[in-house]
């Protein structure tokens, strides 16, 4: 399994991650994805994309979670750009179908992860069930769950759950990385009045963000517990500063940079035979004239 790449902003695996004490600011001199820092990211990952098609050896799972108008989408969007669209694949994930509901809570998000040689994307993922769902209990009951629910286990049954699963994913050689977009209170008040103020972004804007907006506390609590039940080794979660988007979009392109190189993708050598398939259908198109 490959090992979680360095930055300050990894959760530990320790369970020592605190909301409270975690920037949402730059608090390094990284660069920032734009002009040519973009560009040569954007470089970067399309080599490591193609290696990694051809190699076809890993899965890449990019997990993104984060409050409203944090930039999840603008990111993945940007970070993502000019890797090649067959060998990538996005799901949003909102409300739940009722054919989803028919299944346990990690149906919907297994069913659609990607396989080798390819990049999947969750905006949003299986954490919301212990994000939006733990803020929302009330949720449980559409969920056609057997016997009695406690509510005092649930969440930690849930995230056992997850923490399984990505380790036998891992084990199995997909690649997960997992970024908390953590934006400010301050400043998801300044980007949702700044949709409001401008026509073009109207369409943007959801009354019900505002509502959700007033659990906030409740939400940073849900997010310490994920994020410090599921960080580990072969798993990470990175707590991305958000406030900042040409900052935090550099940050999530390094890290997803820094992993593909570190676990060792090469394009499939020959074999002694392929070699001589080789050398017979050179001759054969050298020797012909027309």
């Amino acid at each position: 399994m490959f090992e979680a790449p360095e930055s300050p902003y990894l959760v530990p695996f320790d369970g020592s991650f605190r909301v409270a004490t975690t920037s949402t600011k730059p608090q390094t001199d990284g660069r920032p994805h734009k002009g040519k820092h973009r560009s040569k990211r954007t470089e970067h990952l399309k080599m490591l994309q193609r290696v990694l098609a051809a190699g076809d050896r890993h899965a890449v799972l990019l997990v993104f979670q984060a409050m409203d108008a944090a930039g999840k989408d603008s990111t993945i969007r940007s970070v993502m750009q000019g890797v090649d669209p067959s060998g990538c694949q996005v799901f949003s994930f909102k409300k739940p179908s009722s054919l989803e509901l028919d299944h346990d809570f990690l149906w919907r998000t297994t069913y659609r992860l990607p396989e080798r040689g390819r990049i999947g994307i969750f905006n949003r993922s299986q954490y919301e069930e212990v994000l939006v769902v733990r803020v929302h209990p009330e949720i449980l009951g559409y969920q056609k769950l057997p016997g009695d629910l406690d509510l005092e286990t649930i969440w930690d049954d849930r995230l056992t759950s997850i923490r399984q699963q990505e380790e036998h994913l891992a084990r199995n050689g997909t690649v997960i990385l997992k970024f908390w977009l953590n934006v400010s209170r301050d400043e998801q008040k300044r980007r949702f009045l700044a949709r409001l103020d401008d026509p073009a972004k109207n369409w943007k804007f959801e009354p019900r963000d505002v509502v959700e907006r007033r659990h906030w506390d409740d939400y940073m609590q849900a997010y310490e517990d994920a994020l410090n039940a599921t960080s580990r080794p072969w798993a990470p979660w990175y707590a991305i500063p958000a406030d900042n988007k040409p900052y935090m979009r550099g940050c999530v392109a390094d890290i997803i940079i820094s992993t593909l190189r570190s676990i060792g993708l090469q394009y499939p050598q020959p074999t002694a035979k392929d070699r001589e398939a080789f050398a017979e259908a050179r001759a054969e198109l050298e020797g012909d004239g027309r």
